[in-house]
Formats: C-alpha cells, sequence, structure tokens
C-alpha cells in the first residue's frame, strides 16, 4: 500500500500505523502529529496508508478508499467479512515491514478512525504478538460475535484506547459503548473517552491521545 511516513525525531524506535475512515485518504491525519505533545515519548515514525480503492454500497457503489464495503446502515447486522479480512491482511503486512525496520511489534501502536478504527481492532485482537496500545476512534468493534474465538493472547494484556463523540450521526455512540463492554467482557482494559462533539477529533481529544502515547511509548522506562 502507498503509505505516508512523518517521524518525530531521529532514528524511531516506535511505529504508530494510522488508518483513515471511508472516503478519506492517509493524508488525513498527518497535521495531527504536529499537534500532538510528544516530547516525552520515544521517536516515533507514523504511518498513514491509503485504503485501497472500492465500490460502496450504501454510497449507490461509488468508487472510494475503503478498508471494507458498508453494505447498509446497520453496521452490527451485515458486515463485509471478506473485506475486513482482506484489509487486516493489508495491515498485518505493514506491521511486520515495520519488525523487518528493527521495530519490535512490542513498540508498534494500531491507530484509527471510523472505519480506520474498526480495523485497528479487527487486526490488533488477533495479531500473534504483543502490540504497544490500540487506538480506535470514532469506531467499533467489527465482527464482535467472532472476537472471542479468533482473538489471540498476545495482546489481552494490551492497552486500548477508546474515544468517540457524544453527537456522532454516523456511528452513534451506543454502538461505540457496546463495543467497549463487549471488550472489557473479555477482559481487555480500556480507556475510554467521550466529547462533546459529532463524527470528529477534537482539541480534548487530541490532548488524551498524546498522553496516552506517552504511557505507552515513553522515552525513558
Amino acid at each position: 500500500m502507498e503509505t505516508i511516513e512523518i517521524t518525530t525525531g531521529e532514528h524511531p524506535a516506535a511505529s504508530v500505523i494510522w488508518m483513515h475512515g471511508l472516503g478519506a485518504d492517509g493524508h488525513d491525519f498527518v497535521s495531527i502529529v504536529k499537534e500532538l505533545d510528544l516530547a516525552a515519548c520515544l521517536p516515533i515514525r507514523f504511518l498513514f496508508p491509503h485504503a485501497p480503492e472500492q465500490p460502496v454500497t450504501i454510497n449507490g457503489g461509488m468508487i472510494m478508499r475503503a478498508w471494507y464495503d458498508i453494505l447498509g446502515v446497520d453496521l452490527a447486522r451485515r458486515e463485509d467479512e471478506e473485506g475486513l479480512r482482506r484489509s487486516q491482511g493489508l495491515i498485518e503486512a505493514l506491521i511486520a515491514a515495520e519488525n523487518a525496520r528493527g521495530i519490535p511489534s512490542e513498540r508498534i501502536v494500531l491507530a484509527g478512525f471510523s472505519q480506520g478504527g474498526a480495523m485497528t481492532l479487527q487486526t490488533g485482537l488477533r495479531h500473534a504478538k504483543p502490540l504497544a496500545g490500540l487506538m480506535c476512534l470514532s469506531g467499533y468493534l467489527p465482527l464482535a460475535a467472532r472476537t472471542a474465538i479468533e482473538r489471540h493472547p498476545s495482546n489481552t494484556e494490551t492497552s486500548i484506547f477508546m474515544a468517540h463523540g457524544r453527537l456522532d450521526p454516523v456511528i452513534p455512540i451506543a454502538r461505540a459503548v457496546e463495543s467497549r463492554d463487549a471488550l472489557a467482557d473479555l477482559g481487555y482494559r480500556i480507556e475510554w473517552h467521550d466529547y462533546m462533539m459529532p463524527h470528529s477529533v477534537c482539541p480534548e481529544e487530541v490532548v488524551d491521545i498524546a498522553r496516552w502515547l506517552t504511557k505507552i511509548l515513553p522515552k525513558t522506562p
């Protein structure tokens, strides 16, 4: 996949792979790197991949960048399992590429917004090695009924950051709360935040993201 890379310092010792939402591309969150206060973090390589282009059913079959198809308004009832698993493979390849560049999985964070947040959970919970953290912004848990049997024990202790807008008209906060509770019931550690915002990111959220990244990728132990 074509990917945008930004580093916060020389010789990156950690990586954040950040997936965009439906219809956007890797440029969508590039500017947030400058907004994050990461002075106390390890030098980080941020990767912002572009999802493949494909027809999206809910948008009349329009071709756009998407990690998977959206088959209807009810995201839980009809899911594009094939597309989810295909993109999971793409993200796994990005993790493997970072491993090959000298970044161990335990210093890799998966992050994403909306569809990208769903892909973070889809991939991270199934990854065979421990990851530094999973960040799901305005997203949800896909293939929820399969999580318990498909999850990998390597990431049962991985920190999960979930944030959502109380006024989100795209993915209602009730769906995110349901996802959070399902993960908590499986024993995952969830850092939950909600904000008075729609399907977007707010300044308070940026501060909380930076604080969480500093906690899991500290410059000094």
